[in-house]
């Protein structure tokens, strides 16, 4: 399963305050696209999609889509801010 550096659920939980129930709402990681073009897209949401996977990690929360589940199920998501205030998500290898 997907996990957060502690950056990353930092980050996610102040996307989160501005959501409407911050309790309820996350950050959801879906597919986008299909074949050849497919990516992930990551969009600030209110509460997860039927049959999301979600991610807790200390309050900040996670969904993420099945394609997503399984792209990621061994990596690590890390996040920083940037100096003029823009947040740069990366992915790295589960040790």
């Amino acid at each position: 399963m997907l996990t957060l550096t502690d950056n990353a659920a930092d980050i996610v939980k102040k996307i989160s305050e501005g959501i409407a129930d911050p309790e309820q709402a996350g950050l959801r990681i879906s597919e986008a696209g299909s074949g050849e073009e497919a990516g992930l897209s990551l969009a600030p949401v209110e509460s997860p999609e039927p049959g999301d996977k979600v991610v807790d990690a200390d309050g900040a929360r996670v969904f993420l889509d099945q394609a997503a589940a399984e792209l990621l199920d061994d990596k690590v998501l890390d996040a920083q801010v940037d100096p003029d205030g823009s947040v740069q998500f990366g992915l790295g290898q589960q040790a």
